[in-house]
């Protein structure tokens, strides 16, 4: 169900949006932004893709009329096409794809997508710029929450934490056993980065106090990486045949799609530990299990993954060692809620035809 928000934005100074919940909405805790009788006949028209943060939604509201969709789970296709029917400005998410059939559904008024995401391989963004439509993004703000993640999933993932925690709960563990769950550590390690940008190189920066003895990187040169951490720029055999962590943190784009496929996983160590925080599609997923079935490499943790959500009768989750997360390498409060906002003020700017503050270049 989607529920409509009117705003003029010629009262903005005086009107304060208050939340309201009715019975039923109570129940499933969906706010529902009201305001007083005013006339929103030259406020532009948007539609929410999903229950986003509440001070985004407030600020959309206070300058928009907007069709929000109160509901974690997306629309489906049917109801989104219907949903966007005539719409100025929409603002999605990386799970909606945003290509020619629903631009055409959309309509000609459509003018700007904002996309509450870094990643915007879902928007065809060619042909947004053919139809002169601006493309917004959130890059920068989730750069410190997918680092975080990234860690703490090579952690898991090479300290076999999903090992220990299963042993602990099903009585598995007993006296201590001095070769029992050995895992591999960091300190004089060699770690593989693959795609050194902003959460690269965040992710490198903070592995660094670990004692890692060498960082290697490959994709585009990172002059910062290379002073401060002394990263080598090298060519991607080098990386997978000498890295003991092998950490995927480049864009999915063609170049990149199923990089990390049967070839790849041959030549690194039959050791390394294979980490992806960037796309599910830069890996081959068939070919990855078959390297961890056959111990062609020591361990994989992903926070992403094809399809998404993964099935529950997929062999990566019955594999010891691979840890898998539901994609959630952003997912802190204040990160969610300043992308979101950063989501509606690209919105909003490239609907006033102002300059947004973080636009795709085509």
């Amino acid at each position: 169900m989607a529920l409509r928000v009117n705003c003029a934005a010629r009262f903005i100074a005086r009107w304060k949006p208050r939340i309201v919940f009715s019975q039923t909405e109570k129940l499933r805790g969906a706010p529902v932004i009201c305001n007083t009788n005013m006339s929103s006949a030259n406020a532009p028209k948007v539609f929410v893709s999903r229950r986003i943060p509440e001070k985004a939604k407030s600020l959309i509201a206070s300058q928009c009329n907007a069709i929000l969709w109160e509901k974690d789970e997306p629309p489906t296709r049917a109801e989104y096409l219907e949903k966007i029917s005539g719409i100025d400005g929409l603002f999605c998410l990386l799970t909606d794809k945003i290509d020619a059939q629903l631009l055409d559904a959309a309509g000609p008024n459509l003018r700007v997508v904002s996309t509450m995401s870094v990643g915007y391989d879902h928007v065809d963004v060619k042909e947004c710029a053919r139809r002169n439509i601006s493309v917004g993004y959130t890059p920068g703000i989730l750069t410190k929450a997918t680092a975080e993640l990234t860690i703490a999933l090579l952690l898991a993932t090479s300290r076999r934490l999903k090992e220990g925690i299963r042993a602990v709960e099903t009585g598995e563990w007993g006296t201590w056993k001095p070769m029992w769950l050995c895992g591999q550590g960091l300190d004089g390690a060699t770690v593989g980065v693959v795609g050194m940008g902003r959460i690269g190189y965040t992710v490198a920066q903070c592995l660094n106090p670990f004692g890692v003895a060498r960082f290697l990187y490959a994709g585009h040169r990172n002059a910062d990486a290379e002073a401060e951490l002394k990263a080598e720029f090298v060519d991607i055999d080098k990386l997978y045949s000498e890295s003991d962590f092998v950490v995927a943190c480049c864009a999915l784009t063609p170049e990149t799609a199923g990089m990390f496929n049967a070839d790849a996983f041959r030549k690194m160590k039959k050791t390394a530990v294979f980490v992806n925080s960037s796309r599910g599609g830069v890996v081959n997923q068939e070919d990855l299990i078959a390297a961890l079935e056959s111990g062609e490499i020591g361990a994989a943790g992903l926070d992403v993954t094809t399809p998404e959500p993964l099935p529950t009768d997929s062999p990566l989750l019955s594999l010891k060692n691979c840890v898998v997360l539901p994609h959630i390498g952003s997912a802190t409060h204040d990160t969610r809620e300043a992308m979101a906002v950063l989501a509606a003020e690209n919105l909003i700017a490239g609907l006033k035809g102002e300059k947004m503050p973080s636009k795709i270049d085509d």
